[in-house]
């Protein structure tokens, strides 16, 4: 089954994606050269968000985080959220980032999420909403809630921006409307979608820098094509995002739905070092590819069997951290303060 509501998908049928050039929509995916979604078919449920929330596209000044003799605090991640946003209040408290109400209780502390907020889960808006206004209730605090892009992201934007708009997805044609729903697309997630919503997502940075970790959001080398540096590489999609063309934004979600680059035995550390070498860092830390994928322990389709994920996934000689716990697989959501020990 591909993962998402059997209702939303329904007439897309299996070959939507083999038809679209990127892959089979069924099966374990072996090669990093084309995306699969993942398999387990998850219900539509409802789930509402705070209606006093206020939307915030900018981090608020914060006088604190200016002040001399101020440090920064402790460097946290999270791993793709997909909607679940019951799991993610649940892990963002139990590691004291915030409190019972959903404000940011952490202070100077230093929060990065690695993409993949919507889709599959039941209330991908109601996750974005929380973030955004973490961002704000974190940089008045003196810390910061930033996030990267991840495919969905991408994803989302091209359904809003041009929905059944043919694509040139090299093999035939497709269009982003009927990639999002194959890929566990919510109508109500699209419902709820409002400008700011577009706004912040297209804005956000691919890759980033901290604390000697080099964070994105997939495991693939696509990065490489898209500049020589940091800044380059974000300033590319910002700028392709811009230009709002449906092939140009296709292009974007192909190759950021790649996936498994790091995992081979010989190949994967090579590529690791590649990356680190061209963008600075002494580990790489990314979301996308779930860690049961990785390790090749797939919760089987009748849901009876329990996908076991305790923690982050380290592997590529020690190089790479995987932080995407297969929340959408009955796994877990994770949230990790780095560093991790070796």
């Amino acid at each position: 089954m591909v993962e998402g509501s059997m209702t939303q998908g329904a007439g897309q049928g299996p070959n939507v994606w083999q038809h679209a050039g990127v892959g089979s929509a069924t099966g374990l995916p072996h090669s990093n050269d084309t995306y699969t979604p993942t398999q387990r078919d998850l219900p539509v449920i409802g789930s509402g968000t705070d209606p006093n929330r206020t939307p915030t596209l900018v981090d608020v000044p914060s006088p604190a985080a200016a002040m001399p003799g101020v440090g920064e605090g402790p460097l946290y991640v999270v791993g793709d959220v997909h909607g679940y946003l019951d799991e993610l209040r649940a892990a963002l408290l139990n590691a004291g980032l915030i409190d019972t109400e959903d404000h940011w209780a952490a202070g100077n502390a230093r929060l990065w999420f690695l993409g993949d907020f919507t889709d599959r889960g039941p209330d991908g808006i109601g996750v974005v909403d929380l973030v955004m206004q973490l961002s704000a209730e974190a940089a008045a605090a003196g810390g910061y809630c930033k996030a990267l892009m991840g495919n969905h992201e991408l994803l989302l934007i091209g359904a809003k921006r041009f929905g059944d708009t043919p694509v040139d997805s090299g093999a035939g044609t497709a269009s982003f409307q009927a990639a999002w729903l194959l890929n566990g697309g919510q109508r109500t997630d699209m419902e709820r979608l409002q400008e700011h919503h577009i706004q912040w997502m297209s804005r956000l940075d691919a890759m980033t820098l901290a604390d000697g970790h080099l964070l994105v959001h997939s495991d693939t080398t696509a990065y490489l094509d898209y500049g020589d540096s940091i800044t380059a590489v974000n300033d590319a999609i910002t700028q392709a995002l811009e230009r709002r063309d449906p092939n140009e934004t296709w292009e974007l979600f192909r190759k950021f739905t790649k996936r498994f680059a790091f995992r081979d035995e010989g190949a994967g550390p090579q590529a690791v070092r590649e990356l680190l070498d061209m963008y600075g860092g002494e580990r790489i830390v990314h979301g996308h590819s779930p860690i049961p994928y990785l390790l090749g322990e797939v919760g089987s389709e009748d849901g009876e069997d329990t996908v076991q994920v305790h923690g982050p996934h380290i592997y590529a000689d020690q190089l790479a951290i995987a932080l995407d716990g297969g929340v959408t697989m009955a796994g877990k959501l994770l949230v990790a303060q780095l560093p991790l020990p070796a």
